[in-house]
């Protein structure tokens, strides 16, 4: 049975990874990416250093973090030098729109199960849905479901044991 529902969540995440490939950036958004890269390419060589980044991000309603920046940069300044060129930007974002992405996909699975809104996965709510799927389950393969998802143990799932379930299959 959690085998079962593994595959049923891995086809859910492979659909969605596939989404987020087909529509990659709109001419309009690398249009929107372009004008703020070039607000902050003070010189007009075509590359804003990496402390200019996270100002950039900002400006486009992204909230990173210090150390996911360093990562980003990290990740996108190859050579090393401290620049960022708008390529790298480009590939930069449209990574980071993919990763929120599929965070309002698992928010969107999550309400799916969630019948009544109440913000929990209920056995009743995991039954309905997996019997909608065409997966006939057993009182004790939904119990089970949920006990394996179950962190705090109440007998049901809320949203973060949900992603945590989401992420780990």
């Amino acid at each position: 049975p959690a085998d079962r529902y593994r595959i049923f969540l891995f086809s859910l995440k492979l659909e969605a990874s596939h989404r987020a490939m087909a529509d990659s950036l709109s001419e309009e958004q690398i249009a929107e990416f372009k004008e703020a890269f070039s607000l902050f390419d003070k010189d007009g060589d075509g590359t804003i250093t990496t402390k200019e980044l996270g100002t950039v991000m900002r400006s486009l309603g992204q909230n990173p973090t210090e150390a996911e920046l360093q990562d980003m940069i990290n990740e996108v300044d190859a050579d090393g030098n401290g620049t960022i060129d708008f390529a790298e930007f480009l590939m930069l974002m449209s990574k980071k729109m993919k990763d929120q992405d599929s965070e309002e996909e698992v928010r969107e699975a999550f309400k799916v199960f969630d019948k009544d809104g109440n913000g929990f996965i209920s056995a009743a709510e995991l039954r309905h849905v997996m019997t909608n799927l065409g997966e006939k389950l057993t009182d004790e393969e939904v119990d089970e479901m949920i006990r394996e998802a179950d962190v705090d143990g109440d007998g049901q799932i809320n949203y973060d044991e949900f992603v945590k379930m989401m992420m780990s299959s």
